[in-house]
């Protein structure tokens, strides 16, 4: 949900952005976890959480549904690196977001996938053969490895000429992070 942030960002500043997977949660198996599970014994309020997202999305004018599930995204970070390659990453980033944090969708899910490659213009069969044969595993293993590297634990992060953002910026930071690091 930070897109409608970054999207304004590119226009008003016209800067472009690399999208970098990192690995949240890969332990996560492929028919998902529920929030409870993958917090438990961590003092974090669940519900809380969820409304200040659903308020942070909100305000975006972004999509936010009722989410219990986490889902492994692993499957949808490799077919983002072939949208990306296809020209339609951003429109992909966009509807693999929508479908998890306003559908709920699982992203582990093949057919998920296929539907949302085909909803931005992708071909289906080469996503589901782009898939099956890990083409964009090893951009991935690069992307997870990078964040390793750089010490990132968390996202979003932004990274720019080694500087780093952690967590939902407003607009302002994002706009004052950007300005003071274009240069460097």
């Amino acid at each position: 949900f930070i897109t409608g942030r970054i999207e304004r960002l590119q226009q008003d500043v016209k800067i472009d952005v690399l999208w970098t997977a990192f690995p949240l949660h890969p332990e996560t198996p492929e028919d998902g976890r529920s929030l409870k599970d993958l917090f438990a014994g961590r003092p974090i309020n669940i519900q809380e959480m969820l409304a200040h997202l659903r308020k942070t999305a909100d305000h975006l004018g972004l999509p936010f549904g009722d989410r219990q599930m986490t889902f492994n995204s692993r499957r949808a970070q490799e077919l983002g690196k072939w949208a990306e390659d296809c020209g339609n990453g951003d429109a992909f980033h966009k509807a693999t977001f929508k479908a998890y944090f306003a559908d709920g969708l699982n992203l582990a899910h093949m057919p998920v996938l296929m539907d949302i490659a085909q909803s931005v213009d992708l071909d289906p069969n080469e996503a589901q053969t782009v898939l099956e044969t890990q083409r964009y595993k090893a951009a991935v293993d690069r992307d997870w490895q990078r964040s390793r590297t750089l010490g990132i634990t968390a996202v979003p992060t932004f990274v720019m000429n080694d500087h780093h953002l952690v967590g939902a910026q407003s607009y302002q930071d994002l706009t004052r992070f950007v300005q003071t690091n274009i240069g460097q």
